[in-house]
């Protein structure tokens, strides 16, 4: 069996791409009069639930002063709560309580045009994308592990 041939710009077009998810993110964000980091941590807390400041520091990226500045902009605007930890009473959780209006309408162009792609292809080519997008994601996440802690 042959290995199938990279294209030669397949890093040019890998990049195009990344780019604009980037920029859609930044664009749905200021849509919602947010910051995109701001959009992002509330992502992440969409994604994985209610955590301590600093494990949402760590997957933002953040230290721990634009941390708490961080929560502090999302609990002023109504997005997230902060409560003491059911398990150390002395822990603070931020758990989600609302999503910026208007997200859904900022999204909906971008996943509309990838829901007609997505719907153009075969259940043997969408398992190959959606095992690329679970096992990237693995990759992105060890790799930017790696390098904070080389920044350590």
């Amino acid at each position: 069996m042959s290995t199938p041939q990279m294209r030669s710009d397949a890093g040019e077009v890998y990049r195009h791409y990344l780019s604009a998810v980037m920029l859609h993110g930044h664009a749905s964000a200021k849509a919602c009069g947010l910051g995109a980091t701001d959009l992002y941590a509330l992502n992440t807390l969409d994604l994985a639930g209610a955590m301590t400041p600093g494990e949402l520091g760590a997957r933002t990226g953040l230290t721990t002063g634009p941390t708490t500045r961080l929560i502090d902009r999302l609990e002023q605007a109504g997005y997230v709560r902060r409560v003491p930890s059911y398990a150390d009473r002395r822990k603070v959780i931020v758990e989600p309580i609302a999503k910026p209006s208007g997200l859904t309408e900022a999204m909906s162009g971008a996943r509309d045009r990838v829901g007609t792609l997505l719907r153009s292809y075969t259940p043997e080519q969408l398992a190959t994308l959606f095992d690329y997008f679970t096992q990237a994601t693995t990759a992105y996440q060890q790799a930017g592990e790696e390098i904070r802690a080389r920044e350590e």
